[in-house]
C-alpha cells in the first residue's frame, strides 16, 4: 500500500520533534508541571515515543496503531502545553496569545493523527 505524502510529514515532524528532546533536553524539561516527578526521564520518554511513533508511522502494518499511539501521547503531553501557558518561567518569553492558540492546536494534531487510525 501506498502511503500519502501528508503521512511522512506527520512522520518526519515527530521524528524530528522526537529527536530534539535529545538535542535540547532543558527546554522540555522546563515544560514539564511540576507535580510530575523526574522530568528527565519523561524528556526522554516522550522523545523516545515520538521518534519510534514516527518511525512506526511510515509502515503500512503499523500506521494505524502508531497513529492511536500519537493521539494518546498529546493527550499525555497536554498538561506541559497548559504549564506553559498558566507559568511564565515555562513560556520562554512567548507572547500568551500564542501560549494559547497552542491549546487547541492540539485538537488539530489529534484529528490529524486520527486520519490514519484506519490504515
Amino acid at each position: 500500500m501506498n502511503l500519502p505524502w501528508h503521512l511522512y510529514l506527520m512522520a518526519i515532524l515527530y521524528i524530528l520533534a522526537g529527536l530534539n528532546h535529545f538535542r535540547n533536553p532543558g527546554m522540555y524539561i522546563k515544560i514539564i508541571p511540576p507535580v510530575f516527578k523526574n522530568p528527565k526521564v519523561i524528556n526522554i520518554l516522550s522523545g523516545a515515543a515520538e521518534i519510534l511513533l514516527g518511525i512506526l508511522l511510515t509502515l503500512s502494518f503499523s500506521t494505524h496503531i502508531a497513529a492511536w499511539g500519537i493521539i494518546a501521547l498529546l493527550i499525555a503531553i497536554f498538561p506541559a502545553n497548559l504549564y506553559m501557558y498558566q507559568n511564565k518561567k515555562a513560556s520562554f518569553g512567548l507572547p500568551k496569545w500564542i501560549l494559547f492558540v497552542r491549546l487547541p492546536l492540539q485538537i488539530v494534531l489529534v484529528f490529524w493523527a486520527y486520519q490514519y487510525t484506519q490504515y
